[in-house]
């Protein structure tokens, strides 16, 4: 691997670990406003993105790099008054790791890149769950546009 590869395979490698920090922040404010019948989804995509979180720092680390770290706060990209919030929050916590998890798979081989798809699918099927449908080409970001000004609420 040359080194520019390498240092592409680590950018990739820190920015979905970046998104992962930014995924749990946002499923903590998901799981406050879900309602309790939904719970458990947020629930188990919360420890799905910490356990990815935890990998991610491991393998960063495996690099020589050191791992980037959690924001105190995320902004997030629109209010979350209730629970018809939340499940658009979901969604759109899940386009943007999987679009991370895009760049991964481009920037990997072998056993990362294989991970990288995995939970680049893993994303997609979560996504399908919050949003009732799924997209063609999840983690793309020439069609991230549209969802997300669809995913705001109105006022």
């Amino acid at each position: 691997m040359s080194e520019t590869e390498t240092r592409d395979r680590l950018t990739a490698l820190q920015a979905a670990l970046a998104a992962e920090h930014a995924a749990v922040y946002g499923y903590g404010v998901v799981g406050g406003r879900i309602h309790e019948e939904r719970r458990a989804q947020a629930r188990a995509a919360y420890d799905a993105h910490r356990a990815r979180r935890d990998a991610l720092a491991r393998a960063v680390r495996d690099s020589g790099a050191d791992p980037v770290a959690a924001s105190a706060a995320y902004a997030l990209p629109f209010p979350v008054p209730d629970s018809d919030a939340a499940v658009l929050l979901a969604a759109e916590l899940e386009d943007r790791v999987a679009g991370v998890y895009s760049d991964l798979v481009r920037a990997a081989e072998g056993e990362l890149r294989g991970t990288a798809a995995e939970a680049l699918r893993e994303a997609a099927v979560r996504a399908v769950g919050w949003r009732g449908e799924s997209v063609a080409f999840p983690g793309l970001a020439e069609r991230a546009v549209a969802p997300s000004a669809a995913a705001a609420p109105t006022a």
